[in-house]
């Protein structure tokens, strides 16, 4: 029986009930940070919910979830529903923590969907100024004239592999010390608490114009543009160290398709913005910004590194 005009001409908007449903976000979106504010994988959260503010219908809401070097927030994303309304923001340790931890309560990989690599992480080697050395091959003077008592400072997998991998090539021996933010162990830097550390960029810019911090080294095989002053461990004499870590973008396994497209236009319009690219630049944040393929290429590079580092002994799992 045909239809009435009236319901032939409802028939648009019906079809278009579904979509609408669709939509999103439909409510504000919970960024999740799996460590404590003031790090650098914080202020890019911030930073980038702020750039986001004009940019999605919705607002973004950083949330910090510390502890378990990034597994407990992690976690919050992994059990999250898969609407696109729950991501995270984690750093290349995301990928680690398999080898470093004797668990974990989800896949790095299966259990998670790939939206957006965010930055690239220059790992800086920070002492203070009160302390009795000056550069790299100071400090690991010191800490072989006083086996065990020159900590090195680490917050997540990366920082605490950098600093125990510089001390097993230098035959040194220095404790590693662990902090639950880049925040916190600026601090005790600052406070001389702690003598040595490795941290962020971003971790330790902030701290710069106090006069009370310096950079010993950074962990890449080329200069930091935020430090080009600072010569690189390869320059101060350890062959072939290059280490480096990222920030990514992830939602829950099973994020649609369309979600991560919207997420990662918004970011890419973001990311253009002047206002977002200065602010990034001040906070020493390396923005390097690639969609879901480039994030799940880089986390795979990874993975057979941390492997390789794992089958060769070089990673102490914790218990």
């Amino acid at each position: 029986m045909p239809l009435p005009r009236r319901a032939l001409a409802l028939l648009p908007l019906a079809a278009a009930a579904p979509a609408q449903a669709e939509a999103w976000p439909t409510r504000p979106i919970r960024l999740i940070v799996p460590y404590a504010a003031s790090g650098g994988t914080d202020l890019l959260a911030r930073a980038l919910a702020d750039a986001l503010r004009g940019v999605l219908p919705q607002p973004v809401v950083v949330e910090n979830r510390a502890g378990g070097a990034g597994v407990i927030g992690s976690e919050v994303v992994a059990r999250a529903e898969p609407d696109g309304h729950t991501l995270l923001a984690v750093v290349s340790t995301h990928v680690a923590n398999r080898y470093f931890l004797p668990s974990l309560p989800y896949d790095p990989a299966r259990d998670f969907t790939p939206v957006a690599l965010l930055t690239r992480n220059t790992m800086a080697l920070v002492a203070g100024t009160a302390q009795p050395f000056g550069d790299l091959r100071g400090m690991i003077a010191a800490a072989r004239a006083n086996p065990g008592k020159v900590g090195t400072g680490s917050t997540e997998s990366l920082s605490q592999f950098i600093g125990q991998e510089l001390a097993r090539r230098e035959r040194v021996e220095m404790p590693d010390v662990a902090y639950r933010s880049g925040g916190q162990l600026m601090n005790d830097i600052v406070a001389g608490h702690l003598p040595v550390g490795w941290t962020s960029t971003a971790s330790a810019m902030p701290h710069m114009q106090t006069g009370k911090v310096r950079v010993l080294a950074v962990s890449t095989a080329r200069r930091s543009a935020f430090f080009p002053e600072v010569p690189t461990a390869e320059e101060q004499g350890v062959a072939d160290f290059d280490l480096a870590g990222w920030v990514g973008m992830y939602g829950p396994a099973g994020l649609p398709a369309p979600v991560v497209a919207t997420l990662y236009a918004a970011l890419t319009r973001a990311f253009a913005e002047p206002k977002l690219a200065e602010r990034l630049r001040a906070m020493g944040i390396e923005a390097d910004l690639q969609d879901a393929a480039g994030l799940a290429a880089m986390a795979r590079r990874e993975d057979a590194l941390w492997a390789k580092a794992a089958a060769a002994g070089t990673i102490p799992k914790q218990q």
